[in-house]
């Protein structure tokens, strides 16, 4: 009788486990943003004024995998980055970011494998791959973005991030503005903007707004006489 009573608690334990974890992805899938596409108007300021449409799309793949993808193009300008990823305890943990872009005929393309065994992150950049050690949470420079939506979503008040990026991990420490209403095409609305400013006096604005799920309505980016900026259109 006693090992009877044994065996029961110990399949109530496991029973009691299994639920926890279940209400804990159910409770990040609900948590966690939710899939999208949005159509942005992207001007780049680099010697000429180019002004094109960009589409950027989040889905949910097979086996617990994320999706994030920007593409933008035209006749003489053209971008298309892609991330892949996991998400636990509301982190992005990201496996691979790609890379491609071509302007006025010059190309520029690079992939980054993320091996989270190791903690190594893969370079490969012109056929040379190399590896590069990365500290946990690390991020990717596509990523971040939906990194930083996911924490405002969250409430968390330091946003201070690691980002494999041109064969160096980067900090970017944003700082939180104050509230602002800005007009967009797909209506008013009320944002909360960031910005982050690196070392070299590169200045990124962002406008998230908490109505669509915090969804980045505004970018603007200013580097040296070049500026790069996107703006919402449409949204589904």
């Amino acid at each position: 009788m006693r090992s009877r009573q044994i065996s029961i608690i110990i399949i109530g334990c496991f029973m009691s486990l299994h639920s926890l974890f279940s209400s804990a992805s159910t409770l990040e899938q609900e948590t966690f943003l939710k899939p999208y596409s949005a159509v942005y108007s992207t001007v780049w300021k680099k010697g000429i004024s180019l002004k094109i449409e960009g589409k950027q799309t989040l889905s949910k793949k097979e086996n617990d995998q994320w999706q994030f993808v920007f593409t933008a193009d035209s006749m003489i300008a053209s971008l298309d980055e892609t991330s892949t990823f996991h998400v636990i305890d509301n982190q992005i943990v990201p496996l691979k970011y790609q890379y491609q872009s071509k302007v006025l005929g010059k190309k520029r393309s690079a992939t980054l494998t993320f091996n989270w065994d190791k903690n190594l992150v893969r370079n490969d950049v012109k056929d040379k791959p190399w590896d590069l050690s990365i500290p946990p949470k690390t991020l990717d420079k596509l990523s971040i973005q939906l990194q930083v939506r996911q924490d405002l979503k969250l409430g968390v008040s330091e946003l201070d991030y690691l980002v494999a990026d041109g064969g160096h991990i980067k900090n970017w420490r944003l700082e939180r503005d104050k509230l602002e209403t800005i007009k967009t095409k797909i209506g008013e609305l009320s944002t909360v903007k960031v910005t982050r400013v690196d070392k070299k006096g590169k200045v990124t604005s962002f406008w998230f707004a908490p109505k669509l799920d915090y969804l980045l309505v505004k970018l603007e980016h200013k580097e040296d006489g070049e500026s790069y900026r996107l703006d919402v259109e449409s949204v589904k």
